[in-house]
C-alpha cells in the first residue's frame, strides 16, 4: 500500500523560498513517477511538477518554470520541491501523487487523472 506524507509548508512573504518533502513508502522511487499538484480555494487542483522513474526527466508547469526544482532522494524515499520567488498566486494546499500501479512506470505527466495515490497536501500561504 502506497502513502505519501507531504512536509514544509508555511507562510512564506512573498519573494521567499520554501522547500518541501513528500516521504513515499510503499513503493521504491526508481519505479514510479511522483507528481506535485496544488489546490488554491476556490480552483480546481493543478499540476506544479513532476518526476519520471529511472530517468528522473522532470516536467514543469509554466507557473513553475524558472522558480521551482523538482528533485528526489531515493535513499530516503522522499521527494522534493524548492519553491524559490514565491508569490500570492502561489497560496495553496500543495500535494503529492504517484499514478496506479500498472502505470507507475510511464513517463510523468502534470494530468491529475494519471495520479491515484495522494497525500493528504501542507498548506503554502504567500502573504506580508
Amino acid at each position: 500500500q502506497v502513502q505519501l506524507v507531504e512536509s514544509g509548508g508555511g507562510l512564506v512573504q512573498p519573494g521567499g523560498s520554501l522547500r518541501l518533502a513528500c516521504k513515499v513508502s510503499g513503493v521504491t522511487l526508481d519505479y514510479t513517477a511522483v507528481g506535485w499538484f496544488r489546490q488554491a480555494p476556490g480552483k480546481e487542483r493543478e499540476g506544479v511538477s513532476c518526476i519520471s522513474p529511472l530517468t528522473a526527466r522532470r516536467s514543469y508547469a509554466d507557473s513553475a518554470k524558472g522558480r521551482f526544482t523538482i528533485s528526489r532522494d531515493n535513499a530516503e524515499s522522499t521527494v522534493y520541491l524548492q519553491m524559490n520567488s514565491l508569490q500570492s498566486d502561489d497560496t495553496a494546499v500543495y500535494y503529492c501523487a504517484v499514478p496506479a500501479p500498472l502505470v507507475r512506470f510511464r513517463e510523468c505527466d502534470l494530468t491529475v487523472q494519471s495520479y491515484e495515490s495522494w497525500g493528504r497536501g501542507t498548506q503554502v500561504t504567500v502573504s506580508s
